[in-house]
């Protein structure tokens, strides 16, 4: 009977790739919200008119979705007025953020990069892939840089056939 024929070099390697795109798992859709429209002149912040624009306007359409407020005009906003528009949203969004579309999404990356069990690339060759179909922003790339530093051997950046080594234990 015939061997099994086994890669040695594969089989006996401690390098270890790791897909950050593959740690993001919320598909919860992400909209932007600028309360410019509940200002008056878009500019000034009137309690009263505020809070009525408020109640008249449709929170519904954020059911289920991660919602990012945002003012894209020179406006000075009070604190409390970013924790009204969270009780009226709230409701019905998943969560609320005072931040873009785009900061919203490196947040709820960066969760799971900080609850992911980093102790497994224990001593181990890592190589943190590069290409992939979803968007890592390159802050993720730092954070998990962080927290493989001192627990790996080496840290390399790209792909098994053409990486970069960015560090060295």
């Amino acid at each position: 009977m015939q061997e099994p024929i086994v890669n040695k070099v594969k089989a006996n390697t401690k390098l270890v790739t790791i897909d950050l795109a593959k740690l993001f798992h919320d598909d919860t859709p992400i909209v932007e919200l600028d309360i410019k429209q509940f200002l008056h002149m878009e500019l000034l912040l009137k309690e009263k008119d505020f809070r009525q624009h408020l109640k008249d306007f449709d929170w519904a359409q954020f059911e289920g979705k991660n919602l990012a407020l945002i003012c894209s005009t020179d406006a000075i906003i009070a604190p409390w007025a970013w924790m009204v528009l969270t009780a009226h949203a709230s409701k019905f969004a998943k969560e609320v953020f005072h931040l873009t579309k785009s900061q919203v999404y490196h947040e709820l990356f960066r969760r799971n990069i900080e609850n992911f069990d980093w102790s497994v690339y224990q001593d181990k060759f890592v190589l943190l892939k590069g290409c992939g179909n979803i968007h890592v922003p390159d802050s993720i790339y730092l954070l998990a840089t962080n927290k493989l530093m001192g627990l790996s051997k080496k840290i390399m950046y790209g792909e098994a056939c053409s990486f970069v080594p960015v560090w060295k234990g």
